[in-house]
This record gives C-alpha cells, structure tokens and sequence, in this order.
C-alpha cells in the first residue's frame, strides 16, 4: 500500500473506537483488530450492552487491538476508504514527531482526548493523526508479542520433545544405578516412575495449549499426540499461551506464562498444581474448576442484560422476578439439581455507587475488604485455594476458592455457609464482571456443620464506569436453600429477597462507598462539626465497627465468635440465648458473657421506628440505663450525606450528686433495606484515649440494639401476623430484632445461674413492650 499506510475494514468505522481512554503505566490492548477469517466490531460503546457482547461470542467476534503500525504513516491514512471516497496524499511524520510519539507511548499506550491535544499543538498534527498513530503502535505492539509467543511456544515443545525422546531411551535400555549393567526388567525407581507421571501431565497439558492456541492464532500448531478436546462455552474466555502485557516485550531468554485467555490478547497465570503421585487428578480438578468459572461467567452476563427474557416485572411493576421456565431453557444446571425440599430465590437489582470500577473489584477479590464493603451481611469470609492471581497489577482473571457466611440480623434466620468459586474477568474498558458460583459440596457435612442450607448459583455484578467517579452497578443474586430451618416470620421476608437479595447488596455498597467518600476532609457534611483530629476519629470508627461486629455476632450466632447455646425452661423458642466466657480478649470486659435476642412484628414502618430509637429525646422511654438521665450527643461523626447514617458519643448526666456522667457509643445507620440502632456503655478514661487517638482495640465493651427489617409481605404470613395488620398506620409495617449482651461475673470461675437467664429474657421482654407503649401499637 501507498507510504506503508495499512487499509481499515469497512467493518471498522472511527466511530467504534472510544473517543477517549484513560492513561496509564500498563499497556492494555482493548481497540478491535481484523484477524485471519474474522470481521471487526468495537466492543466499546459509550452506552455498554451486556446483549452485545453475548451476541459478538456468539457469532465468533473476540475483542482485539489494533493494526500494524508504520511510523511514518500519518493519521489520514486510516481516512482513506473504498473506491467511493477520494483518495487523500499521504504524509510521513518527521524523526523527530516519531521520536515525541514513542517516548509518549511509553508512558502512556492510551492517551485520553486532553493528551492528543497537547500533542497535536506541540507536534503540529492533526489530533486525528494522533489517534491512528497510536493506534498502529499498539497494533504493531501486539503483532510482535504473538510472534514473541509463537518462538516461545516452540521452544517448550522442542525442550519436552527431546526430554521425551531421552525419557524413551533411558526406558528401552535400562541400566542398574550401583554397577552399571542392564536392569532386570519391571523394575523402575520410584524417581522415575515420578517423572513418567510428570512427563505425562505436561504432555496432557501441552495438548491442551495447543488446541486452543489452534483456535485464538487461527492456524495450526503441532503437538506430540492429538489435541484433548475442550468442552465448548459461549464465552470467549479459554486457555492460551500468555504474554506479559506490560507495555514491551519481555526478554527471549525468559518463558512467558500460561494461563487464561482473557479476551484482549492477554493472559492470566494459573497457579501450579502440587507435584507428586496425585499431581494430574489435582491439575483435573483445577481444570474443572476453571471450566465452571467460565460458565458461570458466561451465565452472569446473559443475566444481566438489560432487555434480557429471563427477567419479568412484578404485579405492582417495581421488582424483577426470575421466569424459571425461560432460565431452564436456556442454561444447563452448572452445579447438579436442586436438592430436595430447597426453595428457590433470585433476584436483580441496578443502582449507581460512588466508586470507579477497579476498585470496587479490588475490594471484592481481598476477602478483608470484601467483608467491609457490607458490614452486617459477611459473619465471616476466607479463601481457601488461590487458583490464579490474575493479570500483574490488576485482577483480571483471578479466580479464588473461597468460604463464607452470610447474615440477617435475626435470630430466627440461620447463617448461610458458602464455598464457593469467585471470578473476575474485565469484559471492556471500564466494564468489569465477577461471579460466585458455589462448589457441589452437598455431601460435605460435618458434626459443627450438618449439611449445606444454601448453595449460590451463578450470581454477582457487572460494573461499569460512570462519569465524575461513579459505577453503574448490576447486580444478580440467585440461590437455593433450605427454608426449614427458617422461622414463619421470616420466609416471606427471605423469599421475595429483601434477605439476601441483590437490592440489599447495592443498597450496603451504596451506603459503604459513601461513607468511605466522606472520609476525605473536603467532603464532610455540614453538620459533622467535631473537635476530633483525623487520628481521633479513625480511633473511634474503628471501636463503632467492632462494636458493630460483635452485636452481630451474638444476634446471628455466626463462628465468627464461638459461642455457647443455652436452652432454658422459662425462655421462649424465639429467643436465642448464648453465652461465652472471657478470659484474655481485652476487647470485651472479663468473665462470663451472656447474649440474648428476639425478633417480633410491628405494625409501624421502618423508618418511623428508627427516627423513635436514635431521637436522643425519647430515649427515656425505652432504654432502663437512662431512665431520667437528660441525653446529650456530645461527638458527631457522619457517616455520609444522608440523616441517619453516622457514630455518636452521648453523654447522659448524673441523676444525683453520687452519680458520675455516663457516657455512651452509638451507631446508627439506614437504607432502603433495612436500619441499625447498636450502642454500648464506655467508661470516660478509654474514651479519652480513643478520642486522643489512641488504640481502641483496648477498650471493653458490651453492645447491645435493634436491627429494622422492611416487611413487604405481611399478607402472605401466618394468621398471627395478618391479624396485627389491622393495627397498621400508613400502611408500613417491619421485623424489629433486639439484642443483649450483658456482663454476668467478673469471676473467672462463676457459674451461669437460671435466675441470670431469666434475668436478660425479662429485659428484652421489658424493652419491647415500652417501645409498642411509646409508639401506642399492640
């Protein structure tokens, strides 16, 4: 061609290509390239369709970078299309316009609308000029890497074949180790018979790289024995021959890594599998596991779309409703059936959240942070096997083994014990997806743990970045589980997913990233005017969590802390009684503890109830510690924009000049799905040392609280419930669950008493029926 200058497709208008990319240190290859037999398509739309990119997997399109590039070939060449369109004179960039591009290049691969600017102006050509040039360079980039992969790729097989020829020399002409002469036949060292195995493996695995190589690179590649078929999926996601991706080519001399193909020309590394007798049932195993995440993903992504069939509104037209029927036409079960007497429960839910799309997936790939982003959901969350880290830098492709325990905050609702497989995959730019699919472990059950009450199905988000920060976030639960061990009261809450469900999972990312925005000193609202420097308030969020956490903790019963069930005579089944004894943590005062909690109906809405219980006011009325105490919020810590959502101090003043000032720590939070009233007493020294900045891991506390669930189905309850709703105002009507925890004996040797049990189950009983007197309900 004229000037080196290379032909666009008629398939591949400027128009596909994004008008501006983010800059950064890692080259990332997204723009669509024409391979041998395929078209061209943008996968990257201003407005991203999740049916789209079905459509394009389906119909063989996979998303590729580029052209080659020829520096001396200017952006109007890629202006120049068929016959029908003038032909435009072709411009060759001087050395030193060359010399500018490449040491921009690499600093930053995809220079946003801004930088081609500046360019432009400092170089004297045309920002479109700009555009191509980059796009070229990246092109030529990867052209070089696939040939770069091609040699290595060669080189593996040459170095296993000529160890195999060895290996079959060695085994036709045996020799004894000690003298040197022929060996008696059948016998084998055991060193060898692991290199057999060993050998066998690689060769396994080499036939695999092969096979799906044959199909990213479009021509074939030679292996030593036939290929092994690979299962077919709908998603592009496969197994290829990695490159490292870091913005050049890494040396000769240096294997690159395999891995997963994660549809740009990258590669993720898989982690290696133990060695040893039992290493290829481990490498199948893990193979398995990689096939389930890729059809969990493919899964996930045809549930998320926006137009999809298998989503149908409800009656009143404000939630989506899974049509089973549709669902089994078109997915196969990944997991096995339904097991006998599980209930079905899935649900889909969109919402914008106040974080960019990296970081919201790199919260949910560390198992710490996950658990943070939704405090009061995760009892507990851990990962067990690490298949594959990902892309260096980055989370794509990562695929953990992980455990979990998801809460109510009930008594009455048992904690859902999780194992499942968690996968990350970018889907374009700016577009990130990961599903949790749970391993078939049905069987696995234990004396500390019966059998699974809960097995997730291919559920999770897909996320998409929005202008000034934000993140379109959709997000897809779908479950079976064992409503049996469920309270009455419960299983219409839990079975339209106002439990478990997507809207609870947005709603707390919502209300987290908010309050991690107004951490930031710029942004803290008006009303958060405190006296506390940035290390007294970090000291004392951090005591408000732990408080938090172990409210729950002896609401829900979770193995987050171990704690002792009791069973007593006078109290009620709906009462959950535990108690542990301290004896070293200093985070909780020493000695036996007790723990109580209920849960009950109340016709009043949800957010009446909870402007009743954190109004400083009406306190009085409910709460035996500050009987005719005036209360005084003293520390005002908001914990976002919205009223509500924040971490008090209040002090409450002596009754008479023999009393000391009290002083209590509260955190209340509310949302669309639920609210939160926990608090605990604190002695004045500690606080004066959190306050300070000091460490709060040293100050004991005993909360106690009220969770507020929404009851949307008070109808579909038992006649109990219907009836009380006669009693309803404003037609709202929630699910109050109380909690106690109370210090029983400082004594290490004390012995829990009937009286003690009683004793807490009259206070909560007391509690209840103040509030319903306040709020004048029966």
């Amino acid at each position: 061609m004229p000037g080196g200058a290379i032909a666009q497709s008629p398939l591949l208008t400027p128009t596909s290509v994004p008008s501006s990319m983010h800059g950064s240190s890692t080259l990332t290859l997204s723009i669509p390239t024409k391979m041998e037999g395929h078209g061209e398509m943008g996968l990257i739309q201003e407005n991203f369709d999740p049916s789209m990119m079905v459509r394009m997997r389906n119909d063989g399109y996979e998303s590729r970078s580029g052209s080659d590039n020829v520096e001396g070939a200017s952006g109007d060449d890629q202006d120049a299309g068929d016959d029908q369109r003038p032909k435009k004179k072709y411009h060759r960039h001087t050395p030193r316009q060359i010399q500018e591009l490449e040491a921009f290049f690499k600093e930053c691969p995809h220079p946003d609308e801004k930088q081609r600017l500046e360019l432009s102006r400092r170089l004297g050509l045309e920002t479109k000029q700009i555009k191509f040039w980059f796009q070229n360079r990246r092109t030529q980039m990867k052209t070089q890497l696939e040939r770069h992969d091609h040699i290595i790729l060669k080189q593996e097989y040459d170095k296993l074949k000529n160890d195999n020829d060895a290996l079959r020399a060695a085994m036709a002409n045996p020799a004894c180790n000690s003298c040197g002469g022929p060996a008696i036949p059948g016998q084998i060292s055991f060193e060898e018979h692991q290199l057999r195995i060993e050998n066998a493996r690689l060769k396994d695995e080499l036939n695999r790289v092969c096979t799906l190589a044959n199909k990213f690179l479009g021509r074939p590649i030679s292996s030593m024995a036939a290929p092994i078929p690979i299962p077919s999926s709908n998603s592009s996601l496969e197994l290829v021959v990695g490159r490292n991706g870091i913005g050049g080519l890494s040396s000769i001399g240096t294997p690159l890594p395999m891995g997963l193909d994660l549809g740009d020309g990258a590669a993720m590394p898989l982690s290696k599998p133990p060695m040893g007798l039992m290493g290829h049932e481990v490498a199948i195993d893990r193979s398995m596991f990689v096939n389930l995440a890729l059809t969990a993903m493919d899964e996930l992504i045809k549930m998320a779309q926006t137009d999809s069939p298998l989503w149908t509104k409800s009656f009143d037209g404000g939630k989506e409703i899974l049509n089973l029927e549709q669902y089994t036409r078109t997915f196969s079960p990944c997991i096995g059936t339904k097991p006998i007497g599980f209930v079905t429960e899935a649900t889909r839910y969109t919402g914008m959240v106040m974080i960019n799309s990296l970081n919201l997936v790199d919260a949910l790939m560390d198992e710490a942070q996950w658990k943070q982003m939704f405090p009061c959901m995760i009892a507990r969350a851990a990962t067990i096997d690490l298949i594959s880290s990902g892309m260096t830098g980055i989370r794509n492709g990562a695929l953990h083994v992980m455990h979990a325990e998801l809460q109510v905050l009930s008594p009455l609702v048992p904690v859902r014990q999780l194992k499942f497989l968690r996968f990350c995959k970018q889907q374009a730019e700016g577009v990130w997806a990961v599903v949790d699919v749970s391993l078939d472990i049905s069987q696995e059950g234990t004396k500390a743990n019966p059998l699974v009450n809960c097995r997730r199905l291919p559920s999770g988000f897909v996320v998409q970045d929005m202008p000034n920060g934000y993140s379109k976030v959709t997000w897809v639960e779908h479950s079976e589980y064992d409503e049996s061990g469920i309270d009455p009261l419960y299983r219409p809450f839990i079975s339209v997913g106002m439990g478990f469900g997507a809207q609870r999972w947005v709603s707390a990312l919502q209300r987290q990233c908010e309050f991690l925005a107004s951490l930031v000193p710029s942004s803290l609202p008006k009303e958060d005017h405190t006296a506390l420097n940035l290390a007294g308030r970090t000291s004392m969020l951090q005591l408000a969590q732990r408080m938090t956490d172990n409210f729950c903790s002896g609401v829900c019963a979770s193995t987050a802390r171990k704690w002792d069930n009791l069973r007593v005579g006078n109290v009620g089944e709906d009462v959950r009684v535990m108690t542990r004894k301290n004896l070293d943590d200093p985070g909780e005062p020493p000695g036996i503890v007790l723990s109580a909690a209920t849960s009950v109906w109340m016709p009043v809405p949800q957010q009446r109830l909870f402007d009743f219980l954190r109004d400083d006011r009406l306190r009085s009325e409910w709460d035996i510690l500050s009987t005719g105490r005036p209360i005084q919020e003293m520390i005002h810590i908001a914990k976002g924009h919205k009223h509500g959502n924040c971490v008090s101090l209040l002090r409450g003043s002596p009754i008479n000049a023999n009393e000391s000032s009290m002083l209590i720590l509260q955190e209340t939070w509310t949302d669309a799905t639920g609210s939160l009233v926990v608090y605990a007493p604190v002695d004045i020294p500690s606080m004066n040392v959190v306050m300070g900045g000091g460490d709060s891991a040293y100050v004991a506390l005993l909360p106690s609280g009220f969770a507020i669930l929404p009851d949307e189905q008070s109808s579909d309850c038992n006649g109990a419930m219907v009836k009380a709703g006669d009693n309803v105002r404003d037609g709202g009507r929630c699910l109050l669950t109380v909690g106690f925890q109370i210090l029983l004996d400082s004594q290490p040797t004390a012995k829990l008493t009937v009286e003690s049990v009683e004793t807490v189950n009259n206070l909560i009983s007391c509690t209840i029926q103040k509030i319903k007197a306040a709020l004048k309900v029966t």
